[in-house]
């Protein structure tokens, strides 16, 4: 690991502050580019995601991708945890907490209403993001890419019934410009964008070329893509740093049950991992995308329900506030018990096959 990737948690707290600090400096700016957005999806992170994901998206060889199938408990494993598990769990955790707990120092008119913009945020799994993730925990590119796209087609046709189920609406209405256009913009578009580099330099000659041209490609541009995460960082905390400071106390009982939701749905897939004998780089992304979420089109959701001002759009702006910090957090975990991960009994009994 590069000296910057060591100290990347420092570089995300001076982000954030930074963040904060030039959005209250320059909010015309911000507003400008906050303003950037074809179905609430916004293009400049949109780009900047790009950066971070097609370097990852590099390293997937296509024909591996039947091999796959050998990682078959990973995949049930993060779908369990993604469909049966994440969005029920977060509606218990917003009726504790938000709902009786925390009830007395929240706007009572609201309640309801950050539940919902919690539940929301959890019946939709990462799709951009979580590449950034599983490269950061060694995770196997070709089983994140399969599992990704696996959750993209089930969010499709369950994302409407299962908030509809938690929500108690009859008729939810799906922003379904925002969720296709975001597969397109986070998968489609740079699968293909990558697969085309990746084919280029493997066809390429001489030393640029090849195998080794690919790798050499690879690690020059690693370094852009985590300082595309930070810019990123610096966008998303500017755009809401007037909220985070006009609401302070809102935003911690908020981001509570989001961070709970986190640690127990991770931890909840990587110790099924654990315990189905599955290899630790499968395990690493599907504890990673078991966890987070696709913000994007929670908030667009929140908006299109509730309005752009409702506590539920605050509730999954809190999700975006905290999704990098907490998410760098389950990385740290899932690297630094790699050693007790792998002494498991039916992983080195799998592994000795």
């Amino acid at each position: 690991m590069s000296l910057f990737e060591r100290w990347l948690t420092l570089w995300v707290a001076l982000c954030i502050v930074a963040g904060i600090a030039l959005g209250q400096l320059f909010p015309a700016a911000f507003r400008a580019i906050g303003a950037m957005e074809v179905a609430q999806v916004n293009l400049p992170v949109a780009g900047l995601i790009w950066l971070m994901i097609v370097p990852m998206l590099m390293k997937v060889d296509f024909g591996a991708l039947r091999q796959v199938g050998r990682h078959w408990r990973g995949i049930g494993v993060t779908l369990f945890v993604n469909w049966a598990v994440k969005p029920f769990s977060m509606a218990l955790l917003g009726a504790v907490f938000i709902g009786w707990l925390f009830r007395p120092w929240l706007p009572a008119g609201e309640i309801p209403s950050y539940i919902a913009g919690l539940i929301l945020l959890a019946a939709a799994p990462c799709t951009a993001m979580v590449f950034v993730w599983s490269n950061l925990c060694r995770g196997e590119p070709n089983f994140t890419l399969s599992q990704v796209a696996v959750n993209d087609a089930i969010m499709v046709v369950a994302f409407a019934p299962i908030v509809g189920l938690l929500l108690g609406l009859s008729a939810i209405v799906v922003p379904w410009q925002t969720l296709l256009l975001s597969v397109g913009l986070y998968i489609v578009v740079p699968v293909i964008l990558a697969q085309g580099l990746r084919a280029a330099l493997l066809r390429r000659g001489g030393e640029s070329g090849g195998e080794a041209g690919l790798q050499r490609a690879l690690a020059a541009i690693g370094p852009a893509s985590l300082a595309a995460l930070l810019a990123t960082l610096v966008l998303l905390f500017g755009f809401q740093g007037e909220q985070i400071l006009a609401q302070p106390a809102v935003i911690a009982l908020l981001a509570v049950p989001i961070l709970i939701q986190v640690y127990f749905n991770a931890g909840l897939a990587y110790l099924l991992n654990r315990w189905t004998g599955e290899a630790h780089c499968v395990a690493g992304p599907s504890a990673l995308i078991g966890a987070s979420n696709f913000f994007e089109l929670a908030v667009a959701a929140a908006i299109g329900l509730f309005g752009f001002r409702s506590g539920a759009a605050l509730a999954t702006v809190v999700g975006v506030l905290i999704e990098v910090p907490v998410m760098l957090s389950v990385v740290a975990i899932v690297n630094r018990t790699r050693g007790w991960y792998e002494a498991g009994p039916a992983v080195r009994r799998l592994a000795g096959r």
